[in-house]
């Protein structure tokens, strides 16, 4: 008989081998589309901005209509699938997903385009959830490991080749295809989930008291906060009476959430959940991890187009070879996991992964593509070793009637993770920029030797490219006005690659916590 080593939650039974294959096919797609669409749209911004006219500040809401649908569908998906059942769900999801990209890509105005893109985002909501659960049932103890590997592959490396296949579609055909590309592919996962997934017996439909208020309390929380962290930047953060007033609602309600659901006896989420250990524990490493992936694709390619001169083609080309490192090592660590067992894996990958931004942290404007690529390859494995041992590990000891309600809070956390990472990054390299040039100008007067020296040959080349005296004298004070410009932003990456080494380090004690093994009894 199969059991979790030391007691905990029921086996999971294991679908008839001959039909794994098909049902972890049927269900990556969605998975895969949903998380590609979580960062394919963002290059493809300016054409969308010049196209319907809008400002690029406006053009951030399609992007930040998606999540705020996303975040707030992912911990529901429990709910619901007891409510409708799983593979209704699933299936009502992705179809909705599907309309909604036919309506994105045909959009003729900039509000429909906002609606659209939200629809996506309840649609593609239910997809990552749904399918780890539905992966965890399929496979058998002994190969957990092997079932949260190819579920990696399709939350990780989504995200990872939006910008390049975005960039793509965009400058070869048009920015539309961003979203026509998803029917077909999203019509042939919606005939296999169709054929091959169906719902285990005790995930039967029933009648259960709905939530009215701790739906609510999630909906406008999980809403407000995903709005402040994407357009906080944009409203220079709590200098804003808006983004003021939407964290005081935010904080109030997911509060409230959290006091109402722990003392209701038929909660929409369920919050006890947390109280095992490993859960708790896998949960909290998963959203640092979101944090890590989310700001380096943030930080990379910006590095990349602003210090580098890439385009945004070429920079999301450039981080390719991560994904590639993902895609190969997801099978390897699904093996290692039953031999190693989670602790070493998510230890020995939060520590590969804290070089790899070491590695970063050392980037400057002489940089070489190959100097770019091999700290990404690193990174990658890392990931890749704590992502598969994490995802096991912390539903381990999940009861599996509760596992639809674990999963979903689980990437709610990565996905809130990766939104925090990206808000505190984007500001912290700003305010740092803006800290180390006032800084370095203070060096830049009359007093100073080596600046004199500078301006002196400056003026010079100026002077004998053509211009006059003064005209000279302005170009010379603003090159070496960029001069300090650049230096400032290359020494605030430098400093947030080593806060992402900080952060993933202090993982490290919390990996004491997790679920080591799942063994056959």
């Amino acid at each position: 008989m199969d059991e979790v080593q030391s007691g905990g939650a029921p086996p999971i039974a294991a679908a008839p081998a001959a039909n794994r294959w098909l049902i972890t096919l049927a269900v990556t797609v969605g998975t895969l589309m949903g998380a590609i669409d979580t960062s394919i749209v963002n290059v493809a911004l300016p054409h969308i901005q010049s196209s319907l006219g809008v400002t690029i500040t406006e053009a951030t809401w399609i992007s930040t209509a998606y999540l705020i649908a996303l975040v707030i569908i992912m911990p529901l998906t429990a709910w619901l699938a007891g409510v409708f059942g799983r593979k209704r769900t699933y299936m009502f999801c992705l179809g909705l997903f599907l309309v909604a990209s036919f309506f994105c890509g045909n959009a003729a105005t900039f509000s429909w385009l906002v609606i659209f893109r939200a629809l996506q985002g309840i649609g593609a909501g239910a997809l990552q959830p749904t399918e780890q659960a539905i992966l965890r049932e399929t496979f058998p103890l002994e190969e957990q490991g092997m079932a949260m590997a190819l579920y990696g592959i399709a939350v990780m490396i989504g995200p990872a080749i939006g910008p390049s296949l975005g960039g793509w579609l965009t400058e070869n055909i048009s920015w539309r295809w961003i979203f026509f590309i998803n029917i077909p592919i999203g019509i042939a996962g919606m005939l296999m989930v169709w054929r091959f997934v169906h719902d285990p017996p005790y995930l039967v439909r029933k009648r259960v008291r709905v939530d009215y208020v701790g739906i609510a309390l999630l909906a406008v929380g999980l809403a407000t906060l995903q709005t402040v962290l994407e357009q906080g930047q944009t409203n220079d953060w709590f200098s804003s009476s808006l983004i003021v007033a939407l964290s005081v609602v935010a904080a109030v309600c997911l509060t409230g959430f959290v006091w109402w659901e722990l003392r209701t006896l038929a909660p929409a989420v369920d919050l006890r959940l947390l109280k095992i250990p490993s859960f708790l524990a896998g949960t909290s490493i998963g959203g640092v991890l979101g944090l890590s992936l989310f700001s380096g694709m943030f930080l990379l390619p910006l590095f990349m187009q602003t210090l580098l001169g890439y385009t945004a083609l070429q920079s999301g080309m450039a981080l390719i070879p991560r994904t590639l490192a993902m895609m190969a090592m997801m099978p390897v660590v699904g093996v290692l996991f039953n031999r190693l067992g989670a602790r070493k894996m998510v230890a020995s990958g939060l520590l590969v992964a804290a070089y790899a931004g070491w590695m970063m942290s050392h980037f400057t404007t002489q940089t070489s593509l190959a100097q770019l690529i091999i700290p990404q390859i690193v990174q990658g494995v890392g990931f890749s070793l704590i992502f598969v041992a994490l995802s096991t590990s912390s539903l381990a000891l999940v009861p599996r009637e509760k596992m639809t309600n674990a999963t979903g809070m689980y990437n709610l956390v990565r996905q809130l993770g990766g939104s925090f990472g990206v808000a505190i990054f984007a500001t912290l390299l700003e305010k740092r920029s803006q800290t180390l040039h006032a800084q370095f100008v203070v060096y830049a007067n009359p007093y100073n030797p080596a600046f004199q020296q500078r301006i002196q040959a400056l003026q010079t080349f100026y002077t004998h490219a053509g211009a006059d005296v003064y005209t000279a004298h302005q170009r010379a004070l603003a090159t070496v006005d960029g001069i300090i410009q650049q230096q400032a932003a290359v020494l605030s990456f430098e400093r947030l690659f080593i806060i992402s080494v900080f952060l993933l380090a202090l993982c490290v004690p919390m990996v004491l916590t997790l679920r080591d093994r799942v063994t056959r009894g």
